[in-house]
């Protein structure tokens, strides 16, 4: 006889797993369905995020600046660590160390919580029924009153820049070389190929990170793309705006990448050549043909604003939908589909899903840049505070960068905050909670920040939105 489950979860990354053990919570009879295969041929849950992308990533980011800072700060501090060197096998061994703790605890999770982790491929049938095809065994279908797709997402291939995992690799691969390549190039300067390349900047490499958009940092405040571009010059990235490939061949061990840019026809020799133009919803077999699910031009499987697809009783969540691919909301959007499944109120607020750069500085922000409050027609004020001027952030030797407010003129309320600077992917989370309740900058101007912290460069901001700024000139507070 085939099981059966209230909740069928086809994806265990962080949307996925969220919302199974979420499910489980409320009483519900839960199966999590996945697939995911790591190099070493061993299956885990926890999708790209925990495999391959979020964590990984920022274990060597961590790692990176540690030693960059070692070699280049510490004599500041007044200590003198002789020569520093870099071991990347050990580098290594500690991140694919940190990833199996944390898919390890997926499978502790869901033991805890009664959800059936079940190791294979899933797709959704007519009927809501799941074909199952585990890893080792028999096809099995499985009878569910709900499905939750949350497929994921995969990194986009150029066909003039096929993956072949050694030389043209995508953002998985570059996270596992075993040396540092002398010439490094990234096409793509988006947060992946920034995050990436600056790893390995950090270890030794030459970049060269080439974006066909003449924007740098695009979905950024302006303010805040102008100090990043500044800052990661001075760190040696050499990023190429405007630069459109239009070959990449491989030969002799090297890569020899073509391109335009305003000057003409261009070319560039690299050893390693990251292709980090963005990710695609991962829905490949998936679902029949007869089961309902709708896609849209993109791939991304249609839902409402409470992610349910047309077919009753079937939802979709994460990176195989509409919005920022981004694990958190995908998270949040798997608790709202369980919470809703088991007849609660539910709702995710996408106007204040916060997006983080982990690069050195760090980049952060919530809601709308100034250039979209100004598009939105709404009279608006800014106000913004440098960490050059933070008594934290100096005793830290960190002083590039600044947080920026804007608000409403009318009524006060934060519109949006965007950071660059020390911790901002932390300190951003207040913004988000102020923003979350519908604050006011006075809120936060009322609000005690300790000090001397970083956070109190929050509490400036939004004084200077009023030109009320206490560590700061008046004059250099600026205002729409």
């Amino acid at each position: 006889m085939s099981r059966s489950f209230d909740v069928v979860v086809i994806g265990a990354g962080p949307a996925g797993y969220v919302a199974a053990i979420r499910a489980a919570q409320h009483g519900l009879s839960v199966g999590c369905i996945d697939d995911w295969t790591n190099k070493d041929g061993k299956n885990a849950f926890g999708g790209t995020c925990l495999n391959a992308g979020c964590i990984p990533s920022k274990a060597m980011l961590e790692s990176s600046e540690l030693l960059h800072r070692a070699q280049h700060e510490f004599k500041k501090h007044g200590i003198n660590t002789g020569t520093v060197k870099l071991d990347l096998g050990t580098m290594q061994k500690r991140r694919a160390s940190i990833v199996r703790q944390l898919t390890g605890g997926i499978a502790g999770l869901f033991k805890a919580n009664n959800v059936a982790g079940l190791v294979g491929h899933g797709k959704l049938l007519a009927g809501k029924q799941v074909e199952f095809t585990p890893v080792d065994g028999d096809v099995e279908i499985i009878a569910a009153r709900n499905v939750i797709l949350a497929s994921g997402s995969s990194p986009v291939e150029l066909g003039i820049a096929p993956f072949d995992g050694d030389k043209i690799v995508d953002s998985w691969d570059a996270l596992e070389f075993d040396t540092v390549p002398k010439r490094l190039g990234v096409v793509g300067a988006g947060i992946i190929g920034l995050e990436l390349g600056s790893v390995w900047a950090r270890l030794g490499a030459e970049v060269t990170v080439l974006e066909a958009m003449d924007d740098f940092l695009f979905m950024a405040d302006r303010d805040v793309a102008k100090i990043a571009a500044r800052e990661f010059k001075q760190q040696g990235l050499d990023i190429r705006l405007g630069a459109k490939v239009s070959s990449a061949t491989v030969a002799k061990k090297a890569v020899t990448v073509a391109y335009d840019d305003k000057g003409g026809a261009q070319t560039i020799e690299v050893d390693k050549l990251i292709v980090a133009v963005g990710r695609r919803p991962h829905t490949d077999n998936l679902f029949a043909d007869d089961a309902g699910i709708q896609t849209d031009d993109r791939g991304f499987i249609v839902v409402d604003d409470e992610c349910r697809t047309r077919v009753k009783g079937v939802y979709a969540v994460g990176d195989c939908v509409r919005g920022p691919m981004l694990a958190h909301k995908g998270s949040e959007e798997g608790v709202m589909v369980a919470d809703l499944i088991s007849g609660a109120a539910a709702e995710v607020n996408y106007d204040v899903i916060p997006s983080v750069i982990y690069t050195a500085p760090e980049i952060a922000w919530v809601g709308k840049t100034e250039a979209e409050v100004k598009d939105s027609g709404r009279a608006y004020k800014t106000g913004s505070f440098p960490f050059a001027a933070s008594g934290r952030a100096k005793a830290m030797e960190q002083t590039s960068g600044m947080v920026k407010m804007i608000s409403a003129e009318d009524d006060d309320e934060i519109l949006g905050v965007h950071i660059i600077g020390p911790m901002a992917g932390e300190l951003i989370a207040e913004a988000v909670l102020a923003m979350e309740f519908s604050a006011s900058t006075e809120d936060i101007q009322r609000t005690i920040h300790a000090h001397p912290s970083l956070a109190e460069a929050i509490h400036e901001a939004a004084l200077a939105t009023d030109n009320k700024a206490l560590n700061f000139p008046p004059s250099k507070n600026p205002r729409s």
